[in-house]
């Protein structure tokens, strides 16, 4: 089974941009907390589709959000050095935006198309 849940705030704004076949992709990084020691766990996180366009539109830096997902590894040559690189991300399927007073949040119409809850989550 591979899946991910977590909670956290935005690193940064989604950085989105289009694939050569039309598909959109959202990137962003996550910050969650580890509990009592206080420190950070930083995660990659990527969205495509629907998802992705509401990640862009509607997060920012700084807002927490809950993510569902799969881990998912990365693998490229780095086109400076020639060597193989690979990394783990999280690829969101679900988004789960918290703390949005009603102006702010997306319709509910969107969210059956793109993958998100508008609400706390349920975990």
């Amino acid at each position: 089974m591979n899946s991910v849940q977590l909670m956290g705030r935005l690193g940064n704004d989604p950085e989105m941009r289009v694939t050569q076949s039309g598909t959109e992709v959202a990137r962003f990084r996550l910050a969650v907390p580890r509990g009592r020691d206080k420190e950070t766990g930083w995660f990659d996180v990527v969205c495509f589709g629907k998802t992705a366009s509401v990640a862009a539109q509607y997060l920012k830096k700084g807002q927490r959000v809950a993510i569902t997902g799969q881990l998912r590894q990365e693998r490229w040559t780095d086109q400076q050095t020639g060597q193989k690189r690979s990394r783990v991300g999280v690829m969101a399927e679900r988004l789960h935006f918290i703390d949005w007073s009603s102006q702010e949040k997306p319709g509910d119409e969107a969210a059956d198309d793109a993958g998100y809850v508008p609400d706390e989550p349920q975990w």
